[in-house]
């Protein structure tokens, strides 16, 4: 990538690395369920007028919704609710790489290569340090729901990939259409209608600033930014600057929220980043050789595996 890109990824993996801590500081005294409802319709309207839909049926389209937007930051905001600190939630949403990886091997037949399984067992530990030695703020519950967003994003990157759909803005404004009443039903069932009301009638603007950064900027603007860099580099050049989100996540909840991550958080977050990279390294492969993201017959070059595992969906 030239300077420019690179400045452009760094500045996206930023935005989306901030966006945990504006969750977290606009998430007070809303529902959580009902938090992401509204922040999913600012990312359908006014967008979805002026963003031709993708050219996928609506059952792919549905699916991309449901496991990358809604069930991803259904379980992701819940979980912060029930405590989970808005950079060790950053880092943990990372395990969706070897989800990605471990769903695609399962359902696409997709055999991974040993990069990929050495990843995959070294994030794995990391996670598993960091549900060992995570901080007395974080119950199991809370890393639990976080780790089943990860899932539900790997799941989407699966079924993203299975479909042959490309990313893309109008695939984020168009999929974001089954997440606002699902989950608004769900709220209002769980919570209760008077709960759902007294939150909207008080809607702060704490809550509205959080809300225009995370539908605006870290879902219309960012994925729009990422994409187009896509468009124009390779996967194993853009891909890699996703992990400064989770760095950035951590360095501004220290900074700003004073939640300072203990050694083990720390170690267990540094195992599953450097998985994430030996997971996600480009591999070579000879013309003719099938395999993860291979093309029968292509010219021989650096091809990373799945390239939609970092298909950020913030």
């Amino acid at each position: 990538m030239n300077r420019r890109d690179s400045l452009l990824a760094a500045l996206v993996a930023t935005i989306w690395g901030f966006n945990f801590v504006v969750i977290d500081w606009g998430m007070e005294g809303i529902p959580p369920l009902l938090f992401v409802a509204i922040r999913f319709v600012l990312v359908v309207f006014p967008a979805i007028f002026f963003v031709a839909r993708p050219d996928a049926p609506w059952r792919v389209i549905a699916a991309v919704g449901v496991f990358m937007s809604l069930g991803q930051f259904g379980f992701l905001y819940v979980s912060m609710d029930a405590g989970m600190p808005p950079g060790l939630a950053a880092l943990v949403l990372q395990a969706q790489v070897i989800f990605t990886v471990l769903i695609a091997a399962g359902v696409l037949r997709e055999i991974p290569t040993t990069a990929q399984v050495a990843g995959v067992v070294l994030g794995s530990v990391g996670l598993a340090v960091v549900a060992v030695g995570r901080g007395g703020q974080v119950t199991l519950l809370a890393l639990a729901l976080c780790v089943l967003g990860a899932l539900s994003w790997g799941i989407g990157n699966v079924v993203s990939r299975a479909s042959g759909v490309k990313g893309g803005l109008s695939l984020t404004v168009w999929s974001a259409v089954v997440v606002p009443v699902p989950l608004l039903a769900l709220s209002l069932a769980i919570d209760g209608p008077g709960v759902v009301g007294d939150a909207l009638l008080s809607f702060s603007w704490q809550a509205a600033v959080s809300t225009l950064y995370t539908a605006g900027l870290a879902s219309l603007v960012g994925y729009g930014v990422f994409n187009t860099l896509l468009s124009r580099n390779q996967s194993s050049s853009v891909v890699p600057w996703v992990l400064l989100a989770p760095v950035v996540a951590m360095a501004s909840a220290w900074l700003l929220l004073d939640q300072r991550p203990n050694s083990a958080e720390l170690l267990g977050g540094l195992l599953l980043i450097v998985g994430v990279l030996v997971a996600m390294r480009p591999v070579w492969r000879a013309p003719g050789v099938g395999g993860l993201g291979s093309v029968p017959g292509a010219q021989t070059e650096p091809n990373p595996p799945l390239p939609r595992v970092a298909t950020v969906r913030r």
